[in-house]
């Protein structure tokens, strides 16, 4: 009677998961041409994408059980969310002016180049989690909704991790994107949600596509993984390089540091503007992001000649106070360091521009 009722409780546990995973917000997995395609990728083997090098998801001497605890059981730091909102400004994004950005927070920003509104990684929902309540915004983070944003060009989603992809954004924006691009396989996703499959390109680490006269984009490696479900990497992650005509823009997504950064630094560099993850880290990942003290290589290595540092300022995601990424950004980069508040407009063309140390007036 006993292994009946432990059988039973099993099988509905194994019952519920699988009608929670068919919920829309967990994504789609690649099948048919999209799968066919993904199976001919040289960065494709043993059932799943692989980075450049060797990547181990935890850095040697640290365990997943350990780090759990540590979330769960261990001792909180202090600072890990702001206990003031977030400083903002509210931008009239449908009247975005040429060679302006204006970042979300986290990895989130919009843009206007050559005449193209641009949209890169969206959360706007308050949350970076599939379940409400989860992974919540900062206060005064989130200021900017869906309905804010001004139709877009293109639609660029680095991977499909939920700081990065949100269904509940996505699923009022779509209607309003023109393309998507995206690495190999999240095009599933969007496809799922609502996305015509003629307005998604999935492009492969160093493909290139032309988006309109005189501007073009690649997509290229970055040391990371994939999933939203169960599954891992079965959809490609990806940095991209941007060209127009007069302007170079790095969109480095997530990445730990590698050799790829200079590869793409000696094909497309110098860069007049870097967008680099600089927050969530921690030395047990430090495969799958870079750490602070590792951009200055990053800048080297990409030739570039300004940057912008995102990832931070809107979720908690690693161990470390909210506000540590800005100030060891300022420690760590001397020159060239842009820091916007969210919602500011950053001019691409304007180097005499001047961004205060807003994180600074927020009270710990």
């Amino acid at each position: 009677m006993k292994w009946t009722l432990l059988l039973y409780i099993v099988l509905g546990l194994v019952i519920a998961i699988f009608l929670l995973l068919q919920h829309p917000i967990f994504g789609k997995s690649p099948s048919g041409d999209r799968l066919r395609r993904i199976k001919q990728s040289p960065h494709y083997r043993n059932g799943q994408f692989q980075n450049l090098s060797l990547t181990p998801q935890l850095t040697e001497g640290a365990t997943m059980h350990g780090l759990l605890f540590d979330m769960v059981m261990g001792k909180r730091p202090e600072g890990l969310r702001p206990t003031a909102a977030i400083p903002h400004v509210q931008t009239n994004l449908h009247a975005l002016q040429e060679g302006t950005l204006v970042w979300f927070g986290h990895s989130s920003y919009i843009f206007k180049t050559s005449g193209k509104v641009i949209l890169v990684d969206p959360v706007l929902s308050g949350s970076a989690s599939p379940f409400p309540g989860l992974v919540k915004a900062f206060e005064g983070s989130n200021v900017y909704t869906p309905a804010d944003l001004p139709a877009i060009d293109y639609l660029i989603i680095t991977h499909d991790h939920y700081d990065h992809l949100d269904y509940r954004t996505l699923k009022e924006l779509l209607p309003r994107v023109k393309q998507a691009i995206c690495g190999l396989g999240v095009g599933a996703h969007l496809e799922h949600w609502g996305l015509n499959a003629a307005r998604i390109t999935e492009l492969d680490w160093w493909e290139t596509k032309t988006l309109a006269a005189g501007m073009e984009i690649t997509a290229t490696p970055a040391r990371h993984f994939s999933g939203r479900a169960l599954r891992r990497n079965q959809t490609l992650w990806c940095s991209f390089v941007l060209k127009s005509a007069d302007y170079r823009l790095f969109i480095g997504g997530d990445s730990g540091y590698d050799t790829h950064f200079k590869e793409i630094g000696a094909r497309f560099g110098p860069f007049d503007l870097a967008i680099l993850e600089n927050g969530q880290y921690n030395l047990s990942w430090k495969h799958i992001h870079t750490l602070p003290e590792e951009i200055p290589a990053v800048v080297s290595d990409l030739q570039a000649k300004a940057v912008l540092p995102v990832h931070f300022g809107k979720f908690t995601l690693a161990l470390h106070p909210w506000d540590e990424p800005p100030r060891l950004a300022q420690k760590y980069l001397k020159n060239g360091l842009l820091s916007p508040q969210i919602g500011e407009a950053l001019l691409f063309r304007d180097s005499t521009q001047v961004f205060q140390n807003w994180w600074e007036n927020v009270t710990q």
